[in-house]
C-alpha cells in the first residue's frame, strides 16, 4: 500500500475472513470501517480492540445499504476500497431445500454485490481510483453437495467481478475476486469433525487456511502494486481445486 490516506469498507468485517481483511488493510495505513449483522458482543469487542467504526445492517436490504453507506462515508470519507465479504450458508440437499434457504443465501451472498457496490462505484469512477475485492469460494468452481444455493451465489460473484472489471478498468477501478478454500473460521468450525477430516484429506497442503493468509491477499489486491490486475479470481485453497 503506498497511500496511507485511503479508506476502505469491509462487509461481514468483525469476524472470520472479513476481520482478517480489515486488520490487514488497517495495518497498511488504510482507514477502515466494517459492517456486520447480529454479531453482538463480538462486534463490540472488535470495535474496542481495533478502534474501527463498526456499523450494523442487513446487506441483503437495498434501502439499508443506501443509508448505511452514507453513514460510512460521513464517518471516514469517500471510499477507495470495498471488500464484499458478507456471506451466509444454509446447507441442505437441493431436493430438500425450501425457498427460504435459497433466497437467504442468494440475497446476502449475491444480492449484496449490487446493494453495496452500487453505492460506491460512481464515486470511485469519478475520482479515478478504486479497488473492489469480492470474496467468492473454492466451491464456486468445484461445486459441493448440499450447497447449490451457496455455489450458485459464489459463481455469480465471479461473473459479476469479471463484468464490472471490464466496465471499470478505464476509470482506474479494478475489480477482483478471491476464492478461498476452507479456512479456520467459525463457519468451517460448524462442519462435523468427520466431514472436515475427509475434506482435509483432499487438500494437498493438508491444513485449513489461516484467515490472515486471506487478509494479506486482500491487502495486496487493494494496493497500488496490484493496479494491473483486474477481472481475476485469485484461488487460495491449498491446492483443493486447480485450474
Amino acid at each position: 500500500m503506498t497511500n496511507a490516506t485511503r479508506t476502505a469498507f469491509v462487509t461481514g468485517g468483525v469476524q472470520g475472513l472479513g476481520a482478517s481483511a480489515a486488520r490487514a488493510l488497517s495495518a497498511a495505513g488504510v482507514t477502515v470501517a466494517v459492517a456486520h449483522l447480529g454479531a453482538g458482543e463480538r462486534a463490540d469487542d472488535f470495535a474496542k480492540e481495533t478502534g474501527m467504526p463498526v456499523f450494523e445492517w442487513d446487506v441483503s436490504d437495498h434501502d439499508a445499504c443506501v443509508q448505511g453507506l452514507k453513514e460510512v462515508e460521513e464517518a471516514i470519507g469517500p471510499l477507495d476500497i470495498l471488500v464484499n465479504n458478507a456471506g451466509i450458508n444454509r446447507d441442505v440437499m437441493f431436493h430438500k431445500m425450501d425457498r427460504a434457504d435459497w433466497d437467504a443465501v442468494i440475497g446476502v451472498d449475491l444480492g449484496s454485490m449490487f446493494n453495496v457496490t452500487r453505492q460506491v462505484i460512481g464515486g470511485m469512477r469519478e475520482r479515478g481510483f478504486g479497488r473492489i475485492i469480492n470474496i467468492s469460494s473454492v466451491n464456486a468452481a468445484r461445486g459441493q453437495a448440499g450447497q447449490t444455493n451457496y455455489c450458485a451465489a459464489k459463481a455469480g460473484i465471479e461473473g459479476f467481478t469479471r463484468a464490472l472489471a471490464r466496465e471499470s478498468a478505464g476509470q482506474g477501478v479494478t475489480v477482483n475476486a478471491i476464492a478461498p478454500g476452507y479456512a479456520d473460521t467459525a463457519m468451517v468450525a460448524s462442519v462435523p469433525e468427520e466431514m472436515l477430516k475427509k475434506l482435509l484429506e483432499m487438500v494437498p497442503v493438508s491444513r485449513l487456511a489461516d484467515p490472515d493468509e486471506i487478509g494479506r491477499c486482500v491487502r495486496f489486491l487493494a494496493s497500488d502494486d496490484a493496479g494491473f490486475i483486474t477481472g481475476a479470481t485469485l484461488a487460495i485453497n491449498g491446492g483443493l481445486h486447480m485450474g
